[in-house]
């Protein structure tokens, strides 16, 4: 049976990741209640004629033009056709689960003012892993994806249904649901706010956080090879750095690298190591210092109203709070933060990899070839590896300072929150394979040392699962297989931790 979440106020990061990862979500009796509440109050501004946006006014530069009763219908379904201009490729499942979880988390704060029916859709598409094909490209901010999303729930677009693509209306049917006819706000509430950004945040949170507990023990790994001198990471030293993600960062080493006979026989043979070695606690460190901040950044936007308008007052007197809590900036800014500390946390792991296949430094046979001058070994792997790197820098360019103006000078100012989450997630995939191809090396220079010193009891676990999947490279293969297998490993927990 999958995981059953139930929302009542808030859902966390890790929630909207286990619900992208097949997780149930149900909502509470009291977040019912405040979506049929905030439904009440839509109706009755309708009814008494008060001028709210999008309720029943048009949209962006068009706020100013009041559209009668008998057209609110017809603007939620034209807000949601003209805002589904996305294009290129289509999201991962997994990230449009997560989008969905964060869309259905901003309407169960009970402001926004959708009827219930509409949340029990998003939440049946979850329930049957039927995911609407939703484009990356395309959102400055929000809207597209939601409305990509949005389509299917009308009987538009296209979903993967047991692995096939289908049209919106064949998936509602596969269901055994009717399409819906949107109310007035519905069209705006289904493309606002800040699900996009939000949920893809989320995932790449769930990434990151893996991937740094594989960057350390790698890491070790290959300080193990070229023989470091382990008291860099003492504790007393470490603790001159007031920092949370150092202090634990050298734990993890120290664990790793217990009982290692490698370091033993090494200790005090240099005076000091290269930065690319000595520094792991001091980099890895801040990458978690910061990795505990936007976990908090994440958590606090999925606590927060983020649609426009909000929804206040009583049935008597409602009120359309209209503003700007759809503008993501803090998301944009955090995901740029975590853009640039995952590519430096890679850029380090290339580094070592260099000094792993570097023959000048690395005490080992050149390029960890098993034949050499007749075998390259992984002389192309670390070119690989710089490719990668180089990659990262680019994307790595913040979004948020990207600007643009939109909707006739109306929206003058954009966050780029969701591209900016987009391209964070490419980083992860580059770190992921870096990573992969400096633990591949670290396994292939262990069998390499010119002595035969006993492993670290985790080093040595980590070394074994990855044996279990590829044997020794002899150049009698293409490497591409060996670093896509090994780069699986990676969305698993680290053996022996």
């Amino acid at each position: 049976m999958p995981q059953r979440i139930l929302l009542d106020r808030s859902l966390s990061w890790r929630q909207v990741g286990d619900v992208a990862e097949g997780a149930q979500l149900a909502l509470s009796d009291g977040a019912q209640a405040r979506i049929r509440a905030a439904r009440a109050l839509v109706e009755s501004i309708v009814a008494k004629g008060v001028r709210a946006y999008g309720v029943n006014t048009g949209v962006g530069a068009l706020c100013e033009v009041v559209i009668p009763e008998s057209k609110l219908e017809q603007l939620s379904r034209n807000i949601v056709m003209s805002h589904a201009v996305g294009v290129g490729p289509a999201l991962d499942p997994t990230a449009v689960r997560a989008i969905i979880a964060a869309a259905v988390n901003n309407f169960a704060h009970g402001f926004s003012g959708v009827r219930s029916a509409v949340v029990e859709r998003l939440l049946a598409l979850l329930e049957h892993d039927c995911v609407p094909e939703v484009p990356a490209l395309g959102s400055v901010g929000y809207l597209t994806h939601m409305a990509h999303i949005a389509l299917v729930l009308i009987g538009e677009g296209r979903a993967r249904w047991h692995g096939r693509s289908i049209g919106g209306a064949e998936a509602l049917q596969a269901m055994h649901l009717a399409p819906l006819v949107l109310a007035s706000k519905e069209g705006l509430s289904l493309v606002n706010g800040t699900p996009c950004a939000t949920g893809l945040s989320a995932i790449a949170l769930a990434r990151m956080e893996r991937l740094i507990d594989w960057a350390d023990v790698v890491a070790a790994m290959t300080f193990e090879n070229l023989r470091g001198q382990v008291a860099v990471f003492d504790a007393d030293a470490l603790a001159l750095r007031t920092s949370a993600g150092v202090r634990q960062v050298g734990e993890r080493l120290r664990a790793a690298l217990r009982g290692s006979a490698i370091l033993r026989q090494s200790a005090g043979r240099r005076t000091q190591d290269p930065l690319s070695l000595r520094a792991v606690p001091q980099v890895h460190g801040a990458v978690r210092d910061l990795f505990a901040h936007a976990a908090q950044v994440v958590d606090d936007e999925l606590a927060s109203v983020t649609d426009n308008p909000a929804l206040v007052g009583t049935v008597n007197e409602p009120r359309a709070l209209s503003g700007a809590h759809a503008v993501g900036a803090s998301l944009g800014l955090i995901v740029d933060s975590l853009a640039i500390a995952v590519a430096e946390m890679a850029a380090m792991s290339e580094r070592r990899v260099d000094r792993l296949v570097n023959p000048l430094v690395s005490n080992l046979p050149a390029f960890l070839a098993t034949d050499e001058g007749a075998g390259s070994g992984f002389m192309i792997a670390q070119y690989t590896a710089v490719s990668l790197v180089a990659g990262n820098r680019r994307l790595a360019a913040p979004s948020s300072l990207d600007g643009g103006v939109t909707s006739g000078l109306q929206e003058d100012h954009l966050s780029h929150a969701t591209p900016g989450a987009l391209k964070l997630l490419e980083i992860i995939d580059n770190a992921e394979t870096i990573v992969a191809i400096e633990l591949l090396a670290a396994a292939q220079a262990y069998e390499l040392q010119r002595d035969s010193c006993a492993r670290a009891a985790q080093t040595d676990a980590v070394y074994r699962r990855v044996r279990a999947l590829v044997p020794q490279f002899r150049d009698d293969r293409p490497l591409s297989g060996d670093i896509r297998m090994v780069r699986e490993l990676l969305k698993g927990p680290v053996p022996g931790s």
